[in-house]
């Protein structure tokens, strides 16, 4: 990850400004600003996708779960039953 102390901040504004201008600062903070939202809502888009599978995933391993725990419960009650006789 890119991390930027407050001296190597500077230097990069001074640049921007430099290269492009105080006029056209604003026009830039509002495309990266615009990107950063379509990124954020593309980023949110495949995290519900995929929370949308693996709930169907999820589900299906609780009802295994749920049949296992059941059966399990059987056997143990026949055991104790012959355990008893």
């Amino acid at each position: 990850m890119l991390f930027l102390s407050g001296g190597e901040l500077i230097v990069v504004v001074f640049f921007i400004l430099l290269f492009f201008g105080a006029d056209a600062i604003p026009g830039l903070a509002r495309t990266a600003a615009k990107g950063m939202r379509e990124f954020k809502k593309a980023t949110d888009d495949i995290k519900q996708e995929f929370e949308n599978h693996t709930a169907d995933i999820k589900k299906d391993f609780d009802k295994l779960s749920d049949k296992l725990e059941t059966g399990t419960t059987d056997i143990k009650r026949k055991i104790e039953e012959e355990l008893k006789d």
